[in-house]
């Protein structure tokens, strides 16, 4: 019998235990200092974008957050505004023109206004 026959023999007779472990020994093989070695470039690129990626969701976040306060300072702002809007409105009726007026000693004309023509 010669090696060939030998090998091709107990390979045919393994069981599913033994393919498993040859698999796995395969894999190491496939994955020895030499392949990563040969890889190195390939590795450096997956880790920068890696980097890249982390630095992106951190920027993300960060810009979530900003986005968030920029919200809450508008929201107040926006009440300040309604509120200053209705206390000019409150401000500009006629009976509190007319009072403010009376601090002052002015009175309401009592006849309507009318067109002075030339």
């Amino acid at each position: 019998m010669s090696n060939e026959e030998q090998i091709s023999q107990p390979q045919e007779a393994l069981t599913p235990a033994q393919r498993v472990r040859n698999d796995w020994r395969s894999l190491v093989e496939k994955v020895s200092y030499k392949a990563i070695v040969n890889n190195i470039p390939f590795l450096a690129f997956i880790a920068l974008l890696c980097v890249l990626y982390i630095s992106n969701s951190h920027r993300a976040i960060d810009m979530q957050r900003e986005i968030n306060a920029q919200n809450k300072i508008l929201k107040e702002l926006r009440w300040k505004y309604m509120d200053t809007k209705s206390q000019l409105m409150y401000v500009k009726t006629e009976t509190q023109v007319i009072r403010n007026a009376e601090k002052l000693g002015l009175k309401p004309s009592l006849l309507p206004a009318y067109k002075i023509k030339k």
